[in-house]
């Protein structure tokens, strides 16, 4: 009996295997559609700009919509939890403010392949409707990442906050947005000027 229990945890179940592979598919397939964007890539292109084969890529994922919306859901499962040593770690309202402005510039800096990428699929949804139940999905665990900053900041500073989750969010991805496209053109005021938009903006969400 020990050894045949032994036998079957050393076994990798199917589910797990094939949900790995997936990962794989997608980390590799994000570099592509940063680079490419949702209308220019195909699953073959993908495939080219891989170690996976077509026939491979095709095998986990049905078409292209399907691989699109399960890398972008597999970043951002990772993007919505960025912030969240910052609201653990923080100790004054100040402190807070000046670390998610830092944090803001480092993920611009960094990841700006993978933010285009997301404003497009947002984009993308608005004309194909197989894209808008994982969009709003992705969009409402960015506005509770959000709410969870603003929330602290509000109780480090000993006030409450003046608009609801989705006003403030809307605020915040505005300023984002704006700054991702003015990096992305090659403004090289862009990452200090959302570092002080955002510094000067936190006080402003408070009642």
């Amino acid at each position: 009996m020990p050894a045949a229990s032994a036998t079957r945890q050393g076994r990798r179940d199917p589910a797990d295997k094939h949900g790995q592979r997936r990962d794989q598919l997608a980390e590799s397939a994000l570099t592509t559609l940063g680079e490419l964007g949702y209308a220019r890539t195909s699953l073959r292109e993908i495939a080219q700009n891989s170690e996976f084969s077509h026939g491979v890529v095709h095998y986990y994922f049905a078409n292209k919509v399907e691989l699109i919306v399960y890398c972008v859901r597999h970043y951002k499962a990772r993007c919505v939890t960025r912030y969240d040593a910052i609201v653990e770690e923080s100790t004054t309202a100040e402190g807070l403010a000046d670390a998610f402005a830092d944090k803001l510039v480092e993920t611009l800096t960094d990841e700006a392949p993978m933010h285009r990428l997301w404003y497009d699929l947002r984009t993308q949804s608005m004309f194909e409707p197989e894209l808008r139940e994982a969009v709003l999905e992705i969009d409402d665990t960015l506005e509770q990442m959000v709410w969870r900053v603003v929330s602290r900041y509000a109780e480090l500073a000993g006030g409450e906050l003046a608009y609801d989750p989705g006003t403030t969010y809307a605020v915040l991805d505005g300023i984002f947005e704006k700054a991702l496209l003015g990096h992305i053109v090659g403004d090289e005021t862009a990452l200090s000027t959302i570092h002080q938009r955002a510094r000067t903006l936190m006080p402003t969400l408070l009642a």
